[in-house]
């Protein structure tokens, strides 16, 4: 099955413009570890600097050992109407930007654990300097051990790139996309789907914006929906059943 998150809960001290608390903060992280793994699973945090509104990640990395956090873990993550993610598709390509990498590297770890599953995974990791390559020492491991089935690219956005760098540069493009990873469904009648993660502005660039269903009867808002694929993507010539948002 698709692994779902973690809802991290943090009572913030910190102060509003108005010197009014913040109250509890609430962040989502996606283990970084095969959901098999019991009593212990693995988080990917960064710890920005507390500002109104967050500091959940900073509270985290500077937890001692005997202290805790309150955590609930979130309801099972459907693509397409299905949590199932083995033996599903022909291939999946995973786009992550930055830390977006964390429920990807999930996803490919199940896959490519799995004797009986022969699905091909594409990763393209796009970060801004080659120090930010959240994970690449893990991810450079599985490539060696499923060179058969595991491709990755990377591709920086700095200013400043190596002359002798190999891999790709920029946030993404539709040669980029064409190039790092499996094609359309259409194109072959091998199935394809896209997993796309990262800040909302880059997943907007590659998929379009995450959209809302009209507000429950109670009032509070509509849950979370794909909404039309636009951006790079769309451009690849790639279908909005070939595409998954976080």
């Amino acid at each position: 099955m698709l692994p779902t998150c973690i809802s991290v809960h943090h009572d913030s001290l910190l102060l509003n413009e108005d010197n009014s608390t913040v109250g509890l903060l609430k962040k989502s992280y996606s283990p970084i570890s095969h959901p098999a793994t019991e009593k212990t699973f693995d988080l990917l945090v960064k710890a920005y600097t507390p500002v109104p509104g967050g500091g959940v990640g900073d509270a985290i990395c500077n937890l001692k050992v005997g202290q805790s956090l309150v955590g609930k873990l979130k309801s099972e993550r459907l693509v397409h109407g299905s949590p199932l993610i083995g033996n599903r598709w022909n291939r999946i390509g995973l786009i992550a930007g930055g830390t977006g990498i964390a429920p990807l590297i999930q996803l490919a770890r199940i896959i490519l654990d799995d004797p009986t599953d022969d699905t091909k995974v594409y990763l393209l990791s796009v970060n801004r300097n080659e120090d930010d390559i959240l994970m690449r020492k893990e991810i450079d491991q599985l490539a060696k051990e499923h060179s058969d089935r595991f491709h990755v690219s990377y591709s920086l956005t700095g200013k400043t790139v190596r002359s002798d760098w190999d891999g790709y540069i920029g946030r993404g493009s539709v040669v980029m996309a064409k190039n790092a990873l499996p094609p359309p469904s259409s194109s072959d009648g091998k199935t394809t789907m896209i997993f796309v993660c990262g800040t909302d502005g880059f997943r907007d660039m590659w998929a379009g914006p995450i959209a809302r269903a009209p507000p429950l009867p109670d009032g509070s808002k509509g849950p979370k929906i794909q909404g039309e694929l636009l951006g790079l993507l769309k451009e690849a010539g790639y279908e909005a059943s070939d595409v998954f948002k976080y």
